[in-house]
């Protein structure tokens, strides 16, 4: 915002959509009875949570450095199609750990669990692709009127189209691709997805590791072909940036750290994917 951008910020909320689901559960399981909170509205509270605390810590930093900004986390919807193929083969695990009997007991509810590493049975839920974002036209316009926008956390709360209504469903989106279709909507000019290390690698952990300054998207296809990037780690990312670079000439994005942002931004460091 200093050097006069625009910005929209998303999060992750693994650990906190995590830690909501577990609580719910166990209150569910308590003397108390609470009902089981649904998997959508636990995302909300992630939201909510992990908004506030962006929201006033960038505000906090603002007022240190007398800019007159106003930030707003939003609650966020997004649409995915009700036929998504994930939604046959849940893959994603949340939630806590239970014992093979008591995992096939919650099964008869319709629920699905899955072994995980051998540490016990898990809930799994599907992950489907994001198709449009609910609230765009809202981001839209805060973002356009100079305000930081706190937008599509944890992917996104996923809902399905049932008849010209929105209904939440139990799944989680990639936030990265959440993020990307989310710059690509608003006509985001740069994409930043921020991550542990300042760069991208190739034949990571090896003794022939290459930390990449640039790719094109044709190269960025190659090596995610010849399966250069982990699942569940730098591909989505990669794709994710990918995805976003295709969608419209001139746009670039960037794979860097947190503290590294404004440098990759600078076109000092960090990975730069163009066309």
């Amino acid at each position: 915002m200093a050097e006069g951008n625009k910005v929209i910020i998303s999060h992750g909320n693994g650990p906190q959509v995590g830690m909501i689901n577990l609580a719910m559960e166990t209150a569910s399981k308590s003397e108390a009875n609470t009902p089981n909170m649904p998997f959508p509205e636990c995302g909300a509270m992630s939201q909510g949570y992990i908004g506030y605390h962006l929201q006033n810590s960038i505000e906090n930093e603002l007022n240190k450095r007398d800019m007159k900004v106003d930030v707003v986390s939003l609650v966020t919807q997004v649409l995915v199609d009700k036929n998504d193929k994930a939604f046959e083969n849940p893959t994603k695990p949340i939630g806590s750990f239970y014992s093979k009997e008591e995992a096939e007991k919650l099964m008869e509810t319709g629920l699905v669990f899955k072994e995980d590493a051998g540490r016990g049975y898990r809930r799994v839920v599907p992950s489907p692709k994001p198709i449009d974002i609910i609230e765009k036209k809202s981001v839209e316009l805060l973002y356009n009127n100079s305000t930081i926008v706190v937008a599509a956390g944890g992917g996104g709360i996923p809902v399905v189209d049932e008849a010209g209504e929105y209904v939440g469903v139990p799944a989680v989106i990639d936030k990265d691709f959440t993020t990307a279709k989310l710059a690509e909507l608003v006509d985001a000019d740069v994409l930043i997805i921020l991550t542990a290390v300042e760069k991208v690698a190739i034949k990571f952990g090896t003794p022939e590791e290459k930390w990449l300054s640039e790719m094109s998207v044709e190269e960025a296809e190659k090596y995610i072909e010849q399966k250069e990037f982990a699942e569940g780690s730098m591909k989505p990312k990669v794709e994710a940036a990918l995805g976003f670079v295709k969608s419209k000439e001139n746009r670039k994005a960037i794979i860097t750290s947190l503290e590294k942002a404004l440098e990759g931004l600078e076109g000092k460091t960090g990975t730069l994917i163009r066309q």
